[in-house]
């Protein structure tokens, strides 16, 4: 096909450029996938899985809370059940138990009747756990795609990034990796192929949701996952799909980002593990429908509860913070279940490393963080492993527990690493950013919108293209509803273009209403889409940035 130049240069400036990778890249089949049988331990895990079913031992799914962690719980009780497993599965509190594998935990299981544990999302770093789960004679199989440690668990794992494993490609989801076992495990038992790819929906969710790169392997099973979405006949999603207002059949990658993944994550965050998870797994429509009022009802609780900590959080960060290269905010007290979101939003604000780390008593704190491109939140923390009670996470994001009295050496040591690594790609706050393309009016067409959604699925490392237009401001005001969001409208050549600002209204109010008194010409860098409304068309612009023209 014929491309349109800005659509290339937006290509090329992501490495692909060419021919066959462009193909690849644009292709509605895309066909970059991995023989699940290359993962470590995975002709193993699947012997051992296939001779529980055979003897009927009871199988136990260990999962985690988030949107990653309970689609890989459901995929996997999907597909076990298919197999005539005797399954079951366990999602621990946020609040009580925390992230992995904890041994009281495992006791209940034991008691349950259990005779396997199969972790999903978690269990590479349980290393005292697993024992536990083995000397009260559990077996474990550990899946998981969160970063190894040097000292593993004793056990089978399924994790792409143990070094001594082979498959090519290292940044699966949870909900991949599951996928990838759950492939095996088909293909070994010769179950019918609607078995794996009816769960292909899931796989979409958890891999969008957990914000893991939307590249080579991710991207196929994301696009394949969006068409299984949009198709899906899983009761409970449907359910929760109508409650939240979004439409089968025209679901995109930003719909699980914004909208699907915060609601099912909100479940575990206000409290109860579990609704999703029952929610995913339910056949009955009025019992789903009443899940997905209750999913609805926590997400609601959260936005609230998030909103509130968020602009507290602001307020309390100095220009002098902010201008350190990361932001550690600590709290006496927090809703543990949106510290994380938090952190994702302060990241957003300041463009650095950002972590927030609340007391939990006896001395000690929690902490949760997330990262920009370029910085490796756990390569940066891991420094000096020896600080924390507990950690885990990979490059973007980050979850611990730190004694109190250790926060300041925890300070020295990011400070320490951010001085060695010198990273330049993180601006300050407030600066210009890189864009991919800069348009002239006349690119402004029918091809251009088409062809850029011909790039979704859009995420990580796969981004919406950041848009560089020079424009005149005519029109530039707080949204009356919600104030802290800034609306304006541009003329880009005699075409109107209406633009919105949802996070750096402070910063760029101010900018936008001089460059509009002024009449100057105003460089606006951002995301450029294409919406309809009431029948029209019309062009709707999300600032990122903004720098006035000399």
């Amino acid at each position: 096909m014929n491309l349109n130049s800005a659509i290339e240069t937006i290509l090329s400036k992501r490495g692909i450029s060419a021919a066959d990778d462009v193909a690849e890249f644009l292709s509605d089949k895309p066909s970059l996938t991995y023989d699940p049988f290359l993962l470590k331990d995975m002709y193993e895990g699947v012997d051992l899985i296939m001779m529980a079913v055979e003897t009927g031992q009871k199988i136990c799914i260990y999962g985690d809370y988030d949107a990653d962690g309970v689609t890989s719980t459901s995929l996997m009780m999907d597909v076990l059940r298919k197999m005539g497993a005797d399954v079951s599965y366990y999602i621990p509190s946020r609040f009580d138990e925390g992230y992995g594998l904890n041994s009281d935990a495992i006791d209940k299981i034991k008691a349950a009747g259990a005779d396997i544990i199969i972790t999903v999302d978690c269990g590479s770093t349980s290393v005292d756990e697993v024992m536990h789960a083995q000397e009260i004679g559990l077996e474990v199989l550990v899946t998981d795609h969160h970063t190894i440690r040097d000292e593993v668990p004793d056990c089978l794992i399924i994790n792409p990034n143990q070094s001594d494993c082979h498959y090519p490609f290292k940044y699966l989801a949870g909900v991949g990796v599951a996928f990838k076992l759950a492939q095996a495990l088909c293909e070994t038992a010769n179950l019918p192929k609607e078995v794996l790819t009816r769960n292909l929906d899931l796989v979409a969710i958890g891999t969008v949701g957990d914000v893991v790169p939307l590249i080579d392997e991710n991207r196929t099973l994301v696009k394949f996952g969006l068409r299984a979405l949009n198709l899906s006949k899983r009761v409970g999603l449907k359910e929760l799909m109508t409650e939240i207002g979004l439409k089968q059949g025209e679901i995109i990658s930003q719909n699980i980002s914004f909208v699907i993944a915060p609601h099912i994550n909100a479940a575990g965050r206000m409290g109860s593990a579990s609704l999703a998870s029952r929610l995913m797994l339910c056949d009955d429509e009025q019992r789903a429908k009443e899940l997905a009022e209750l999913i609805k009802e926590a997400n609601n609780t959260r936005r609230s509860v998030q909103e509130n900590l968020f602009k507290s959080c602001v307020a309390d960060i100095s220009k002098e913070d902010a201008s350190k290269g990361y932001l550690l905010v600590e709290l006496k007290d927090a809703h543990e279940g949106v510290t994380g979101i938090v952190a994702g939003k302060l990241k957003e604000k300041y463009n650095v490393p950002s972590l927030i780390v609340t007391q939990i008593g006896d001395g000690y704190s929690k902490g949760t963080g997330r990262s920009v491109d370029g910085i490796s939140l756990f390569d940066l923390l891991n420094r000096k492993p020896e600080l924390f009670v507990k950690f885990g996470g990979h490059a973007a994001a980050c979850g611990f527990t730190i004694s109190d009295e250790n926060i300041p050496l925890l300070r020295a040591s990011i400070e320490e690493g951010l001085s060695e690594q010198k990273n330049k790609d993180v601006a300050e706050a407030g600066d210009t950013p890189a864009y991919d393309v800069q348009l002239q009016s006349v690119d402004l067409n029918e091809d251009f919108f088409a062809q850029q959604r011909m790039l979704e699925p859009f995420g990580r490392c796969n981004e919406v293209p950041l848009i560089r237009i020079d424009a005149n401001i005519d029109y530039v005001s707080r949204m009356q509803k919600r104030p802290e969001f800034l609306q304006f409208t541009a003329n880009f050549d005699g075409k109107s273009i209406r633009g919105v600002d949802f996070v750096n209204a402070d910063i760029y109010e101010t900018l936008l209403d001089e460059a509009m008194r002024s009449k100057r010409s105003i460089a606006l860098i951002g995301n450029l889409e294409l919406s309809n409304w009431n029948g029209k068309q019309y062009m709707n612009f999300v600032l990122k940035s903004a720098k006035m023209e000399n």
